[in-house]
């Protein structure tokens, strides 16, 4: 059941007043399709992501937020393939059409999206018990340019960019479940609700990096993806994960560690690159907004392998977030 008579005038308020405007859609929000022309000699990548309220989010969360991550999980996933990003639907169900909250909505989403250069081409509303956020972002790519999951080759090393687990700990907050300093939550929410996808970095690592992916539900989950797929294993040194100094201040060593293996919602790039490129890598690196950080190596022998300093397992009793464990 659709919102009764007012989605059109919902949608014409909140949906089709937006800033970008690309000379690449032909027609956009309004009719039953849009139609795009996508530029010659480029591939289209395309990826789809939900967040469902008390699932994903917490139900009360700020609206401004929402509107931030639903996007920038969709542009992470565009990041992790080094795609450039172009346009976006939206299908968005809402226990009531909440004037405030649809206002706040969109000026996260739009203010992201005005960023990257990418349009809302159209979409659905629907009433419904809970808030369902679904948005499907398209990109392009250049042929057999695109990163993958696929391309990992033994000898490459490991690398995340920017810090790991700050998001798992801000949910382990938001449950009950930890406490941090009151000067420390604030950094801790903005790093779980406006997640920064590494769109920069991921069109730089084209032709660089061998394999990627976005750690969305955990490294070592996320990592193990790339060793399935490509057959390899890998060797990490949990000693050298990017931890903030906030994540180190919260929780004792072996817990900051774990969190950073396991815990989802970070949005950095896990990627492979090999030896010949690392210098090249290193240099690029230098003028990112995050760190870069290698923390292991491929080899040829399957599986994950968590290493402490002193050359022992580090135990790990859970990969990552699973979706209906």
């Amino acid at each position: 059941m659709k919102i009764p008579g007012a989605e059109f005038a919902l949608i014409d308020c909140y949906f089709t007043a937006q800033d970008v405007r690309r000379s690449d859609v032909a027609l956009g929000i309004g009719d039953d399709c849009a139609l795009l022309v996508p530029p010659v000699g480029q591939q289209l990548a395309a990826t789809v992501d939900t967040l469902v309220a008390d699932v994903h989010f917490f139900a009360a969360a700020d609206p401004e937020g929402l509107g931030h991550k639903a996007l920038a999980v969709n542009l992470s996933d565009l990041a992790a393939m080094g795609a450039t990003p172009a346009w976006a639907t939206l299908a968005l169900t809402l226990p009531k059409a909440d004037e405030k909250w649809l206002g706040a909505f969109c000026r996260g989403l739009f203010a992201l999206a005005n960023r990257y250069d990418v349009q809302l081409i159209g979409g659905d509303t629907t009433r419904g018990p809970v808030t369902v956020i679904t948005i499907q972002a398209h990109g392009f790519a250049p042929p057999d340019r695109a990163l993958r999951r696929d391309g990992a080759r033994p000898g490459d090393c490991v690398y995340v960019t920017g810090t790991l687990g700050d998001a798992g700990l801000a949910l382990a907050v938001g449950f009950g479940e930890a406490t941090v300093a009151d000067k420390d939550a604030e950094y801790l929410r903005l790093r779980l609700e406006r997640p920064e996808p590494r769109i920069a970095q991921g069109l730089a690592l084209r032709g660089v990096a061998n394999a990627a992916i976005d750690v969305s539900d955990g490294l070592a989950q996320d990592l193990g993806h790339i060793l399935e797929r490509s057959g390899v294993g890998a060797r990490l040194d949990v000693e050298q994960l990017p931890l903030s100094p906030v994540l180190l201040a919260s929780l004792d060593r072996q817990a900051a560690i774990t969190t950073a293996l396991a815990s989802g919602d970070d949005y950095e790039l896990c990627f492979t690159v090999p030896s010949e490129q690392v210098e090249r890598l290193e240099r690029l690196a230098v003028n990112w907004d995050c760190r870069c950080t290698p923390i292991g190596v491929i080899t040829a022998e399957p599986g994950l392998r968590l290493l402490q300093a002193d050359g022992s397992a580090f135990r790990l009793e859970q990969l990552g977030y699973d979706h209906f464990g």
